[in-house]
């Protein structure tokens, strides 16, 4: 059936909380009062179990803190952002100041969405346009528009509230994983510093027994020598005896002295071959620790990229950062990615452009793409060695840059792409590609 516009307000759920698929359509249903014509809702007009998710989905937290302290809304400035959550979503069920300033911040993030389903005549033309934007990754536009559209049946609430529901959950679990990931990290680099520890205690002890023992039979055979040398000096007559103890005592200093020789190069070998094996622990320890950085880099700027996209809509918004206009370069990959990633750039002020790896495209137009570039990024899981070796080549024979990514995912390439802005390098400036041999 058609829901008429407005809906009927009903009590709202408690804040914070998230209300079920069954209490949702069960308002849908409600009859609304009749009004002169077809109107979008009002925040106010719809019912409270839909304001958790719109306020969640559709506005920023800096918007709603902004917007609650505008009101002069007692704590809005020290409150945290589940605190504010839960205050919005019930001022949202009330017809008055803070409502209204709501739903103007509400019109005024999302007015091209508005303005695109506005356009819609029926629920298929709605449901049509919410399944491109979905595709698009246009989410929170799209919701709020399609939630205040006079046209919009049960079914297709049913349909957009599922989908933004479970999306959420996605998200969630998104996070989960790399936050897991990073801890068997951390504890990986805490048990190879606690093996170096034990390794450099073991050397030290040895070098110093060594020296040591060394010591000691240097200054025992000094002693004979100098006794010998006194005897001789004096000239006094020494019996075959004295001269067989004397001869016997050097015989053996000397044999202990090349003993302790050779346990001394042995444990010169053992030193050299255990300083050679901690080294190579100490490079695994960097490495962990470079890519324990790296993944937290690209979980954070992936909990960026996805804050920003459940509160921006790509027509409307201003960019997440600036590139001034460069030309990126994007060298294999997977097919499929390639519109999300170019939407991504766009978002940061830059064009890419695309090239397979040698798959479907010339080889030969890759050394022009790379020249006309201002910065080359390739995914090292994800691209054929030729194509990677005349980046590198035509990068370093005009002096272009490359970053190659750790992965071919969307989160690696947004990792690249704030680092590269935050640097605010001029086009064409950035790193040669002689500094670029970083993987991101």
């Amino acid at each position: 059936m058609k829901l008429s516009s407005p809906s009927i307000r009903l009590p709202t759920s408690r804040a914070g909380s998230y209300p079920s698929l069954e209490a949702v359509l069960a308002d849908a249903k409600r009859p609304a009062r009749d009004v002169a014509g077809p109107t979008r809702r009002r925040i106010w007009e719809l019912s409270g179990n839909f304001h958790c998710s719109i306020i969640g989905t559709c506005l920023t937290t800096a918007e709603l803190r902004h917007i609650l302290v505008k009101i002069e809304l007692p704590g809005a400035s020290k409150e945290t952002d589940h605190q504010l959550h839960g205050r919005a979503v019930l001022l949202a069920s009330q017809r008055d100041g803070a409502s209204k300033l709501l739903q103007k911040a509400l019109d005024r993030r999302h007015r091209s969405a508005i303005h695109q389903f506005n356009k819609a005549r029926s629920a298929e033309d709605l449901r049509a346009l919410w399944d491109s934007a979905v595709q698009r990754t246009e989410i929170p536009g799209a919701y709020w528009a399609v939630l205040t559209h006079p046209h919009t049946t049960e079914d297709l609430v049913r349909h957009v509230f599922g989908e933004v529901h479970m999306l959420s959950h996605l998200v969630g679990a998104a996070n989960r994983a790399d936050i897991r990931r990073l801890r068997e990290l951390e504890a990986e680099n805490a048990e190879l510093q606690e093996t170096v520890a034990r390794q450099q205690k073991h050397l030290r002890d040895v070098v110093v027994s060594r020296n040591a023992t060394v010591a000691a039979l240097n200054d025992m055979l000094g002693k004979a020598i100098a006794a010998r040398h006194q005897a001789n000096a004096a000239a006094e007559p020494v019996d075959e005896a004295e001269q067989a103890t004397a001869a016997r005592l050097i015989a053996d200093l000397q044999r202990r002295l090349a003993l302790e020789i050779a346990n001394r190069e042995r444990a010169d070998r053992l030193l050299l071959a255990v300083t050679s094996e901690r080294d190579d622990e100490r490079k695994q320890r960097h490495a962990l620790e470079r890519r324990e950085q790296e993944l937290q880099q690209e979980v954070e700027a992936a909990e960026r990229s996805l804050a920003d996209l459940f509160s921006t809509t790509a027509a409307d918004d201003e960019p997440l950062g600036q590139l001034s206009g460069a030309t990126l370069l994007y060298v294999g990959g997977r097919e499929h990615q390639f519109p999300q990633l170019r939407k991504l750039a766009e978002r940061w002020n830059a064009t890419l452009l695309h090239h397979d790896g040698g798959i479907n495209d010339r080889s030969g137009l890759l050394e022009a793409q790379v020249a006309r570039a201002d910065l080359t990024l390739f995914p090292v899981d994800c691209v054929s060695h030729n194509a990677v070796a005349i980046v590198k080549r035509v990068s370093r024979s005009i002096g272009k840059s490359y970053i190659a990514l750790r992965g071919s995912g969307l989160a690696s390439f947004a990792a690249a792409l704030r680092t590269v802005a935050t640097k605010q390098r001029p086009t064409g400036s950035t790193r040669t590609a002689a500094q670029a041999e970083t993987t991101t």
